[in-house]
This record gives C-alpha cells, sequence and structure tokens, in this order.
C-alpha cells in the first residue's frame, strides 16, 4: 500500500475535508457576487487573479520551468476546464447549495467511462454496481417535476463530466508536468478563453465586487493547492470519500443563509450518488 503513516494519513483527510470546505466557502462568494456580475464575467475574473497568485508561486519556486512540451495537453485541459467551470458557477447560483456540490461530486462515476475511451484502462468489477447505483441516484436529483431546476443540473451534471474529462488530461501529462505549471497553465489559457464572453457583458467593479472576485480567486487557489497537498500525503483511493464532505458542509449552509430545504427524492438521490462514488473510489484505492 503506501508508506503514509497514521499522521500522515490523518493530515490528508483534513486537508481534503479543509479544501471541501473552502470550496464551498467559494460558492457561497459566487451566489452573492453574481448578484451583480454575470457568470462569464466571474470566470474570466477568477482566472485572471488566479493567474496573479500563481505567478510568484511558479516564478520563485526552484527547480520549476514554465518550459513544456506539453502545450497541446495544456490547451485542450484549459478548454474542458473553463467550461466545466462555467457550469459550476452556474449551479452555484442556481441550485441548493447542497445540490450545486453534489454535481461536482458526480465526477467519479464519469472518470473510469472516460478513461476507458481515452486511456484504454480497465473497468474493475466493482464499477458494474457502483455506476448503475449512482446513475440511478442522479437520475432521483433530476427531478422531472421541476423544469427550471431540472435544466440547472443538466447544466451541472455537463460541469461534471467536463471536470472529469479535465482530470484526464492532467492525468496524460502528469509524468512530465509539476502540479504548479499545470495550474499555472490553466489559469493563463482559462484567461484568456474566457475573457471574450466576459467582455460582451463587462459591468465595472464596485469595492464589495471586487473584493468578492479576489476572495472567490484566492479561495479557489487555496483549494486547489490543499487537495494537491493531501494526495501527497495519502493514497487517492483512501482520501476519495471524504471528498463527499462538501456535500454535508455545502446543505448545512444553504440551510443556515438561505433556509435551503430538500425534497425527499433529492436526498435519497444524493445518498445514491454518494455511494456509488466511494464504491467507484475505492475501485481505485
Amino acid at each position: 500500500m503506501s508508506e503514509q503513516g497514521p499522521n500522515q494519513l490523518l493530515k490528508g483527510v483534513l486537508l481534503v475535508i479543509f479544501a471541501e470546505a473552502v470550496l464551498v466557502a467559494t460558492g457561497v462568494l459566487i451566489r452573492t457576487v453574481a448578484e451583480a456580475l454575470s457568470v462569464a464575467q466571474l470566470v474570466f475574473l477568477r482566472n485572471a487573479f488566479g493567474l496573479l497568485i500563481m505567478l510568484p508561486l511558479v516564478l520563485g519556486a526552484k527547480g520549476i520551468s514554465l518550459k513544456t512540451s506539453r502545450i497541446n495537453l495544456h490547451l485542450g485541459r484549459a478548454l474542458v476546464g473553463v467550461s466545466a467551470m462555467s457550469c459550476l458557477y452556474y449551479g452555484w447560483t442556481h441550485l441548493p447549495l447542497g445540490t450545486a456540490a453534489l454535481l461536482k461530486q458526480t465526477a467519479p462515476l464519469f472518470m473510469p467511462l472516460l478513461a476507458l475511451w481515452f486511456l484504454k484502462e480497465k473497468i474493475h468489477p466493482i464499477l458494474f454496481w457502483s455506476l448503475p447505483i449512482g446513475f440511478v441516484g442522479v437520475a432521483l436529483v433530476l427531478n422531472p417535476a421541476n423544469a427550471g431546476l431540472q435544466l440547472a443540473v443538466l447544466i451541472g451534471l455537463a460541469g461534471a463530466v467536463l471536470g472529469a474529462q479535465a482530470k484526464i488530461f492532467v492525468r496524460k501529462m502528469k509524468d512530465t508536468e509539476p502540479s504548479r505549471r499545470v495550474v499555472f497553465y490553466f489559469s493563463l489559457f482559462a484567461s484568456l478563453f474566457s475573457a471574450p464572453f466576459a467582455l460582451q457583458g463587462w459591468v465595472a467593479l464596485g469595492w464589495f465586487e471586487l473584493a468578492g472576485v479576489i476572495g472567490i480567486a484566492a479561495l479557489s487557489t487555496l483549494a486547489q493547492l490543499s487537495m494537491t497537498k493531501a494526495y501527497h500525503s495519502a493514497p487517492a483511493g483512501y482520501l476519495g470519500p471524504f471528498t463527499y464532505s462538501s456535500v454535508i458542509i455545502a446543505s448545512l449552509v444553504g440551510w443556515l443563509l438561505w433556509d435551503e430545504t430538500l425534497a425527499t427524492l433529492t436526498i435519497a438521490g444524493m445518498g445514491l450518488i454518494v455511494l456509488g462514488g466511494v464504491m467507484t473510489l475505492k475501485a481505485k484505492a
């Protein structure tokens, strides 16, 4: 297995839960600032400020060069990733907080199928059970009775699929590209890709919006770095189930801040998605 002792495993778990809590805080900020700014402008500003945050971390780091021979993979990852981010931001602003967090966590259900298609990886036997369980949960969360909610859920699911595809790109270049270089090029290219859409309906930022956008960029970068550190501390199969802590945190925060409640079918679907996702992650342990 691994050489990690109990302290390292605990460190990894705490870092994952911290990163997920930070992402929920980011979602709260996104929903708040989105009252004045469009999703497209938010996505651009998050990546632009993220790029400014990453510059000193990359340029000041010893042994990390920006020179790369995998620029095509960086471009592909950024295009898919910024699309996923746009869907995720839409979900944060149009869905109950817990549901938006849950949809982000459906990515593990799509990863094995994408890995089979793009990387020719074999399907683990447990996935023949876990994936149907997870997708039944998705069907319940879709809630056909609410057309408005259904559209937002579909966009959130599209974001999860695109997010899983972005991880395929990262997996393809993990042998040559350090994490800071990957995050830097993502911020750079995502800023360029999102700029034209942001400029179409650009709104001047007041002090409140500026502080919110800086907070979103800083918290997102902090979550990324914390998650990376977590997976250096403990095996992915061990830590994976703890990523679902964001669903609990987001549901509680949504209830406290906006008095959000979830339908019985949605809660049942959440349970099945978490069960299917945890089984899927355990298959990789």
